[in-house]
């Protein structure tokens, strides 16, 4: 039994990033739940405390004492071999459990979990609070995008942080990369953490393409939209088209046009656009249909990864031309923790690269991330690709 220093420093400096996050909120900003894709940020907290208490405590830590007895219920999130637990869209109804006791509970498991460490884990357990950190990691990008959703949504348009810059500029020229047809491997290799979703190397055969070095920027997309590419059904899909014409869309999401001028919000509040810097908060249907109105296409995620060390990624969430599926010879973990990744490979596409809101030690370029189609409350981009 044995743990290092440098997991237990991990694990506490996560932890405290949570907070961190959640310190320019007022109490209010805490239980918002504008759509059912938006978690309040109490839940959050909860949520990511609750999975060391049930995975890791409770079958590891000696004559340990739940918290609350409830709490299972409230901070469970989908799954299903541990018990019941609050409708998703429910989330924002929970005005109790209060904060103060939200934290109070996250102050509890973490003097547990440190008591843990301290005594020593064997390394099937270490694994399973590697996985724990690293989702804590992943809904802290999901805690930042959540409360921009919820402030974004408030008429008042309220700043959280004037020191975060979330659209930062290419200050490079745009290239057309060219990749040679050929055999590439794919998936995960090295001994470092990641998901079970990116195992199972494997190889692909590409033919020649080619991949924009720049994501598309602000000052591109403009121009699709007034060219009128929202109104020309023939470069959707007939699912993003019927998207389209439901819920009005006409922009990319926290763009506002105030006297005749393109504004956006932002973490900083509410600001003219920048045209330089790359576009944002779009669906997988308007990636799709502004690259159609290029004459071009979104890369496979396979193009992607083979490709993306001769460009700079990690800005934005890259959509792709990829359906989330399992890698060969997947395999899902036994237990709830097979619940994780696999359950989710049906009709979503998936995503690669990272983006501003995705925390430092969690990305890396075989990471998969996946959405449904419509989703774009995410800071999604995108990158042109050709044959």
């Amino acid at each position: 039994m044995l743990v290092t220093e440098a997991i237990a420093t991990f694990y506490l400096n996560t932890r405290q990033d949570s907070e961190r996050i959640c310190k320019p909120l007022k109490i209010e900003d805490y239980v918002v739940q504008p759509i059912v894709d938006v978690s309040p940020p109490k839940w959050h907290l909860g949520h990511t405390t609750w999975f060391f208490e049930e995975f890791v405590l409770k079958p590891n830590f000696s004559n340990y004492q739940l918290f609350d007895n409830d709490f299972a219920f409230v901070f469970n999130s989908y799954y299903e071999t541990v018990g019941k637990r609050v409708v998703r869209a429910n989330r924002g109804n929970l005005t109790r459990p209060s904060v103060n006791k939200v934290y109070d509970y996250r102050r509890y498991v973490d003097t547990h979990m440190e008591q843990l460490l301290e005594a020593g884990i064997s390394d099937e357990v270490k694994q399973i609070v590697q996985i724990g950190i690293h989702h804590e990691k992943q809904h802290q990008e999901l805690l930042l995008t959540d409360i921009k959703y919820i402030l974004g949504n408030n008429p008042l348009l309220p700043v959280y942080d004037t020191n975060i810059n979330e659209n930062p500029v290419q200050d490079f020229e745009q290239q057309w990369l060219s990749i040679e047809e050929g055999v590439y491997a794919i998936g995960h290799q090295t001994n470092d953490f990641c998901y079970d979703n990116e195992l199972g190397r494997h190889k692909v055969f590409l033919h020649n393409y080619q991949i924009s070095s720049k994501l598309v920027t602000n000052e591109e997309y403009l121009e699709f939209v007034e060219a009128g590419g929202y109104r020309k059904f023939d470069l959707w899909h007939a699912e993003g088209w019927d998207w389209v014409q439901q819920n009005k869309i006409d922009a990319p999401e926290y763009w506002h046009q105030i006297e005749g001028r393109w504004h956006q919000y932002t973490l900083m509040g509410l600001q003219p656009i920048n045209l330089k810097a790359p576009v944002t908060h779009i669906s997988y249907f308007e990636a799709f249909a502004f690259a159609q109105w290029k004459g071009m296409r979104l890369p496979t995620e396979f193009e992607w990864e083979a490709a993306q060390h001769l460009f700079k990624w990690g800005t934005r969430w890259e959509w792709t031309e990829s359906a989330y599926l399992p890698y060969p010879f997947y395999q899902k973990a036994d237990g709830a923790l097979g619940e994780y990744n696999g359950k989710f490979m049906v009709n979503q596409k998936v995503l690669r690269g990272g983006s501003i809101a995705t925390p430092k030690k969690h990305t890396r370029h075989t990471y998969r991330n996946f959405f449904h189609s419509h989703l774009r409350w995410q800071f999604t981009g995108l990158r042109l690709a050709k044959s």
